[in-house]
Formats: C-alpha cells, structure tokens, sequence
C-alpha cells in the first residue's frame, strides 16, 4: 500500500471531518448572525422555485440514499432477503433516480446565480465555489450510478463503515475504479469546506414544521359605527 492511498483514505477522510465538526461548532458559537443560507428569493424568486426543490429534495434522498447503501452491512440485507446483486442494482437504480433530481437542480441554481444580474451582485467567490463543488460532487456519482456499475459492497462500502468505527481499511480502496474515488474525495473536500460556506444552514432544517398544528385563521366582524 502506497503513501498515496493512506493518505487519501485513511489521513484525509479523518481530517476532512475533524474540520466538518469543529468547524460548525466553532462558526455556530463565535459567529451566529451568519448562521444562515442567506437566501436571495426577495431580490429574484421566479427562476429560483424549480432548482430549489430539485436541488434540496434530491441531496435529502442522495443522502438518506448513501446512509442505507453504506452505513448499513449487507449481512442485514440478507437477512432480510436482499442479496448483494440485489442491493447492488438497487442502489444504482436509485442513484439514478435521485442523481437526476439533483443534477438539473445544482445546474438550475447554477445558471440562476451566474445570468441573473441582481443575484450575481451579491454572489461572492465562496458562493461560486461552493455551488461548483456541489455540482462536481453530484456529476461525478450520476455518473458512476449510470457508466460505473462497480460492485462497491466489497470495498467503499466496508472502508467507509470502517472510517466511521475508528476501524479504517484504506488498503480496500486501492482497486477501486477512478471515477468512484475522485467522487468519493470530493465528497470528503465538501465536507471540510462546508462549515466556511452557506451550507451550514443543513443544521437549522425546519423538520418541526411537518409536524406543527395547523394554523386556524377565522374571520370575525366588526361594526364600524356609520359617523366613521
């Protein structure tokens, strides 16, 4: 195993997350009024209503899409009776699915913040290159879900559940094909540039308001005396 290989899966996955969580912790305490998406719906909203939704609903299933693909071994799919061809097909079908509502989506939003002259005047080099980085990120696994057809269940899967229990294997990563590590780092440089960008924002989602009551607005009559 090349020096390489254990510091691109083994040094820089733990330091990119070192930054992911000290970095937000850090930002939320010192710098709060930032802690925000800055959201440039009130400058321009018309081009705005399809990317956000494509773009936000694909990244949730993207990565609820990941967690249960990962995170979770394949010993618990075959008890239930999924093999692993099976999981494997399913994930790529629905990588696919998910891929393409969140690449028109980053796209959208894209071309929204570099053609319209309003959003562009307060967009900064950060913004620019945050939404880059997204883009690479979600192109390069739409990608691999529809050219790459790896059976990752043997490596990714077991290197990452590997990184996330302080047990790492970075030597599984060594035949893993390109297009599936230069996605999988990226993702990791996402991680660690997140907490200096508007994606903090991932920790403030409102899932309260599925669940809030209605609110109930009745109309009620007044009599305005006829001398006013």
């Amino acid at each position: 195993m090349d020096k390489w290989t254990v510091f691109a899966y083994l040094i820089f996955p733990y330091l990119a997350l070192t930054i992911f969580a000290v970095g937000h912790a850090y930002r939320h305490f010192t710098d709060p009024f930032t802690w925000n998406p800055r959201s440039s719906e009130l400058l321009e909203k018309q081009s705005l209503k399809y990317g956000i939704y494509l773009f936000h609903w694909g990244m949730i299933l993207v990565l609820i899409g990941h967690a249960g693909g990962l995170l979770i071994p394949e010993t618990m799919y075959d008890a239930v009776g999924i093999s692993g061809e099976a999981h494997a097909r399913l994930a790529i079908f629905l990588g696919i699915f998910f891929g393409l509502i969140a690449l028109p989506g980053i796209l959208l939003l894209l071309w929204r913040r570099a053609t319209k002259n309003r959003i562009l005047a307060v967009t900064s080099i950060n913004d620019f290159a945050t939404s880059i980085l997204l883009l690479f990120v979600i192109a390069s696994g739409t990608y691999n879900v529809f050219f790459g057809h790896y059976y990752f269940l043997d490596t990714v899967a077991p290197w990452i559940r590997g990184i996330v229990t302080f047990a790492p294997e970075p030597q599984l990563m060594e035949e893993v094909p390109f297009s599936y590590k230069i996605h999988i780092l990226g993702a990791f440089v996402l991680f660690a540039f997140s907490p200096f960008t508007r994606l903090v924002h991932i920790w403030s989602v409102p899932l309260g308001y599925m669940f809030r009551s209605y609110i109930l607005f009745r109309s009620h009559k007044v009599n305005i005396p006829s001398e006013f």
